[in-house]
């Protein structure tokens, strides 16, 4: 076991792999009904017309049309997924399915309907358990697209890899995760969008845009409330419905309002009681019939638990059933419409949904073929300028960075620096071109292999050095790495916390040795800047003693010469964090994670008492002062604010303001707005209500206008199924990050309004 990175021990991970494995036992001559089988059966004839092939047609007329002309058992076809790889000796993927894939679902030759190919996941097009895994473009983490602010980049990230999966012959790609960060321990942190529901919300939203303009299904997941990984096919999330509307399910109401993705993947969790899989409150009551989503919903791989539960409660399409423990939706669901426990009506709606998404996302007319053109080159400029974006520089003492001309010595340290830079673990593992420079690292098998991304932050920073010598030490003798480090002009030393799918960080402190190794380098010379590839929020208890602290998060393809860009200020940073930095896990809602990672099959509860107040609401409600706030970023220049001004218009508050740049070299700002009752209670003191993100030359100025949804400036009542905002008074705060002290605002008196559940005004 690789000391630095200092995972649990083996076995947990093994376990894990084992208790998938197990849950395939099922052969697939008894799970599956007869339009499964192996055996040759007669097709029916091939229809004279294909009226649901015309392109003019709406896509609800396109997939009535189309399910008219279906058999029963083409219909069951399109319920059951399976698994795109060879899964141990347990089960074989199906011979359709593209190899080391996440999944394959039949189509309908004689009616022109394509099979579906699904993909892993939001930073790139992933390969599954495969030991020669394809090489893709891979994009920085969730958060870190995140912390740029930025929309536009979020949208041109997802347009890359929604043509990566197209060029790669896939249709469906699983991704869009933005499940909210209650749980800065959460081992899928990396994956999703941070703390807050509208920065989540927006920006996964665009994302999912940006892969659907390739003509492909994008899935809004892990729905819901999935928010860690230990017991996660277990675990009873209890949170209730106002305060899960106005937090996690917030943040996917925005993102479908937003993006239309074709599907949704329910989680493997319980909500209150409920496995979301079954759950007729998330599926059919929230989703379908009160936010009227279109689209079809899919599981997770591993979490369908019933028949008819399932496809009554909202499920319309069993994914890769190799991961359960029967073929649910096979031939139990063939018999259990048969005899009327679901009804024949409802299958219909199942497939109907599917259709839908596939006629109106271009599927069915723009056939994906595998083997297209892949520029990898400029795909890996559009990582790297989001991972330029998205470092959050956190710390800059007496300006040590930029790095200035005329430094002879720079000492780089630690988290194998000199070849790469590190990934997270799981499904979503983009493998990187080029291969893993650091192979054989634990855990090997899911949810690895550990991979770093051949993109060398040495490297680059020898490309800009000049005439300075550039010296390497791997970090492993803390000592050594200080006595190499004390006559340097500048100490880089570059810091890991490896996490992945199914596995949750130990605690938020660095793993291995690393904060001794901080420690003694910064001892050793002052002017220590310290690198943080991590998944989300660590401790720092050598922050006080760092000159500079940067936040690269998981970098990707590019990511090793986007930090050494930042660093030499080619690249101004403008990352700004999407999640709180505690100064300790005494300050968490549960400075506990619950479950026991060494016993997965233990039921359990996790109480979600702090309701809506999840990260930054959270601290403001109880006093506490983070480490970093949310919100939190510095530039090489200085933004000042003024004008902030307010007006309503149709019900909805508008702001403006001024920001302009008041320093001496060109930087990205943004320039958050947050609301505050003045009379009314909210969960917390305030809430993020807007933002913008603007470049700015030196002495340069812009006018910024932002429109406030309503629903942040409501309470949502169950009862009513109504958001209601209260007459009275409103303070606007023009901040800098969410602990700004020096925030400018306004008050606005707001009058009495109510809107439905999808946040329209009612009459």
């Amino acid at each position: 076991m690789n000391s630095e990175l200092n995972l649990r021990p083996l076995a947990i991970a093994l376990a894990v792999a084992a208790a998938l494995a197990t849950a395939t036992i099922v052969t697939v001559a008894t799970a599956l009904p007869a339009y499964a089988a192996e055996a040759a059966t007669t097709e029916p004839a091939e229809p004279a017309s294909k009226p649901w092939l015309d392109k003019s047609l709406s896509a609800d007329k396109r997939a009535k049309l189309a399910l008219d002309a279906m058999t029963q058992q083409e219909k069951l076809g399109w319920v059951l997924g399976h698994f795109g790889a060879d899964f141990g000796n347990k089960t074989k993927k199906h011979p359709a399915a593209l190899p080391f894939s996440a999944g394959y679902i039949p189509g309908v030759p004689r009616l022109g309907l394509p099979a579906l190919f699904e993909t892993d996941a939001g930073l790139g097009v992933a390969t599954q358990l495969s030991k020669t895994p394809r090489e893709r473009t891979s994009l920085p983490s969730g958060l870190a697209t995140t912390a740029t602010w930025n929309r536009e980049l979020a949208y041109q990230g997802g347009a890359m890899i929604g043509k990566e999966a197209r060029a790669s012959g896939f249709n469906v790609m699983l991704a869009g995760g933005v499940n909210l960060l209650r749980e800065p321990r959460n081992g899928r942190n990396f994956e999703y969008a941070g703390e807050d529901p509208l920065l989540a919300g927006t920006m996964v939203a665009q994302q999912v845009k940006g892969i659907q303009s390739n003509n492909l299904i994008a899935t809004m997941k892990h729905f819901a409330v999935n928010d860690q990984e230990t017991g996660r096919f277990v675990l009873d999330a209890r949170l209730d419905d106002a305060s899960n509307r106005m937090s996690d399910l917030l943040a996917f109401q925005i993102l479908l309002e937003q993006a239309n993705p074709g599907s949704v993947m329910c989680s493997y969790n319980r909500l209150n009681g409920v496995y979301a899989c079954e759950n007729d409150y998330l599926l059919n009551q929230v989703l379908k019939k009160d936010w009227g989503f279109k689209g079809y919903v899919m599981s997770d791989w591993g979490a369908v638990h019933s028949t008819v539960e399932a496809a009554n409660g909202g499920l319309d399409q069993h994914s890769g059933w190799e991961f359960d423990k029967s073929a649910y939706f096979g031939g139990a669901l063939e018999e259990a419409v048969e005899n009327g426990h679901v009804p024949q009506a409802r299958l219909d709606n199942m497939v109907f949904r599917i259709l839908h998404a596939m006629f109106d996302k271009g599927v069915v007319d723009n056939p994906v073929k595998e083997g297209g053109a892949i520029d990898y080159d400029a795909h890996k400029l559009v990582s790297q300028a989001d991972a330029e974006e998205g470092i959050v520089l956190l710390k800059n003492t007496n300006s040590v960075l930029p790095l200035k001309a005329g430094v002879k010595k720079i000492v780089v340290i630690g988290a194998h620096s000199d070849v790469g830079v590190l990934a997270g673990g799981g499904s979503s593992l983009v493998y990187p071109i080029g291969g893993n420079p650091v192979p054989g690292i634990e855990p090997t098998i899911w949810p690895g292999p550990v991979v770093y991304h051949p993109s060398s932050p040495l490297k680059a920073i020898k490309a800009r050095a000049g005439g300075a010598k550039v010296v390497y030490n791997d970090g492993a003798d803390p000592a050594a790495a200080a006595k190499e480090a004390a006559d340097a002009d500048v100490v880089v030393v570059f810091a890991q916390q490896w996490v992945g799918e199914a596995l949750d960080a130990v605690s938020l402190a660095l793993p291995g040795n690393q904060d001794a190794l901080i420690g003694a380098v910064a001892k050793a010379n002052p002017k220590t800047v310290v690198v943080l590839e991590t998944s989300g929020p660590v401790l720092m208890p050598w922050v006080d003693q760092s000159a500079a602290v940067v936040q690269a998060w998981y970098a990707g393809s590019g990511g090793g010469e986007a930090i050494a860009r930042v660093l030499f200020g080619e690249v101004n940073p403008s990352g700004h964090l999407p999640t709180t930095f505690p100064v300790s896990e005494s300050q968490l809602p549960r400075p506990k994670l619950d479950g026991d990672p060494k016993n997965e099959k233990q039921r359990f509860t996790v109480n979600y008492h702090e309701g809506a107040a999840v990260g930054y609401k959270w601290f403001d409600l109880k006093g506490l002062k983070p480490l970093f706030p949310f919100g939190h970023g510095l530039s090489y220049t200085q933004f000042s604010y003024s004008g902030l001004a307010a007006s309503q218009k149709g019900g909805k508050l508008q702001l403006s303001f001024k920001v302009t740049n008041t320093g001496a070299v060109k930087g990205k700002d943004v320039p958050q707005v947050y609301v505050a009752p003045v009379g009314a209670k909210w969960e917390a003191p305030k809430r993020l209500a807007g933002w913008d993100k603007v470049e700015l030359a030196p002495g340069e100025s812009k006018e910024v206008s932002l429109t406030v949804d309503p629903r942040l400036l409501s309470m949502y009542d169950s009862k009513s199924k109504t958001w209601r905002v209260a007459q009275g008074g409103y303070k606007v705060l023009l901040a800098h990050d969410a602990g700004d002290a020096k925030a400018t605002s306004i008050t606005v008196q707001l009058p009495k309004q109510t809107l439905n559940v999808a946040g329209q005004p009612t009459k």
